[in-house]
């Protein structure tokens, strides 16, 4: 079984926003939102000594993923090639999986009350495309393939050439997003972009969130049926009063 891995050379990528655009037109994202997002670091040093870095932020597809366990519904979960998917018919637009992400990479649709994320373009990938950032990428700078391939790029980019993870002390969620290039560029990114600790809310925050809007939704459509079936049989009994 495959397992899916992308890496980003940070020295190569240009900020053109050509992988963004890509993503949203091949997904359907409105406008406001995006799955793949590109992101410069404020500048540093002192000039004539200046630098500064690029960070493009997606879902890492991690070993552990946080928003699974977040995931109320059961609507997110992970396949044995690591990407981890969102079904849309489970999914209750809660929230919990947002806060669980370490690296902010969910947004809940506006249009369809739906949480969605990059899933490597898993639609392109089951009819033999690459993903549509990847493709698209002007400058060359994206990489997918199979981790257990030793002959893809992403394994000797990981393994022989010393792609990174984004991941500190405090977060270890083992993300299969990657970035290579110069160590100085990715030493910016980290320290303008680290992943937060995941927030997994406790069970009141649960209750006051999903549960008790769903309680009252029901009670209140038990109450409506009700109401409807009195004066129903109200009408009907006198009508037949009067016949």
């Amino acid at each position: 079984m495959a397992r899916y891995a992308m890496v980003t050379d940070l020295t190569k990528c240009v900020a053109c926003q050509a992988c963004t655009v890509a993503c949203n037109a091949e997904w359907g994202v409105p406008a406001g939102y995006a799955r793949t997002r590109v992101r410069s670091t404020p500048i540093s040093g002192t000039f004539p000594h200046l630098a500064s870095g690029v960070y493009v932020a997606q879902c890492n597809q991690c070993d552990r993923p946080p928003c699974v366990e977040a995931c109320p519904s059961g609507a997110t979960s992970q396949g044995a090639n690591g990407i981890v998917e969102v079904d849309k018919s489970l999914c209750i637009g809660c929230g919990f999986c947002l806060d669980a992400c370490p690296y902010d990479a969910r947004y809940i649709n506006p249009v369809t009350k739906k949480v969605d994320k990059c899933d490597f373009c898993l639609a392109r990938l089951e009819r033999g495309a690459e993903p549509a950032c990847v493709t698209t990428c002007t400058a060359h700078a994206k990489y997918f393939g199979d981790l257990e391939d030793r002959h893809s790029d992403v394994f000797k980019m990981v393994y022989a050439m010393g792609a990174r993870r984004m991941e500190t002390s405090r977060v270890r969620v083992g993300p299969n997003v990657y970035y290579a290039g110069e160590q100085a560029r990715a030493d910016l990114v980290m320290a303008a972009f680290p992943p937060r600790p995941p927030r997994l809310l406790a069970a009141g925050e649960a209750w006051s969130r999903v549960l008790k809007p769903l309680v009252l939704a029901a009670v209140g459509a038990t109450f409506v049926g009700q109401a409807v079936a009195f004066f129903n049989q109200l009408r009907n009994g006198e009508k037949d009063f009067e016949d």
